[in-house]
This record gives C-alpha cells, sequence and structure tokens, in this order.
C-alpha cells in the first residue's frame, strides 16, 4: 500500500531548491570569497538547496516506500 504524498511538503522542497539556487547564483556573481556578502550568498544557497532537495526526495520516497513488515516477537527484547 502507498501512501499519498504530501504535496505541500513537496512544493515547499521544490521552492527552497529554486530559492536556494538564486541565493548560489548570486553569490557566484558576486566574487564569492572576495566579499563577505557575497561568501554568506554562496554558503546559504548551498544549505537551502540541499534542505529542499532533501525535504523533497524524502516526502517522495517516504510515500513510496512499502511499510516494513511487523517485527517478530523474538526479535524484541
Amino acid at each position: 500500500m502507498v501512501a499519498a504524498v504530501s504535496w505541500a511538503a513537496v512544493l515547499f522542497g521544490a521552492l527552497a531548491a529554486v530559492a536556494g539556487i538564486v541565493l548560489l547564483v548570486a553569490g557566484i556573481r558576486g566574487g564569492a570569497g572576495k566579499t563577505p556578502k557575497a561568501t554568506v550568498k554562496l554558503m546559504g544557497g548551498m544549505m537551502l538547496t540541499a534542505f529542499g532537495i532533501l525535504i523533497a526526495g524524502f516526502t517522495i520516497g517516504f510515500a513510496s516506500a512499502d511499510p516494513l513488515p511487523p517485527a517478530s516477537p523474538e526479535a524484541t527484547p
């Protein structure tokens, strides 16, 4: 049985990834390493892009994965 995808979380992740890429490009064009502002944009863009991809990816993966079988009574301590 496959769970329904939370499209709000996928949309949030995709928007975060796009915003991160915009920040990343702004940081690169601003001369990262030369000015602190451009360096912060570059680092923030990388983090926001990774966060957005993780949120969207894990949401889709969680919704499309089958549940694990229940643990056997012998396996529990």
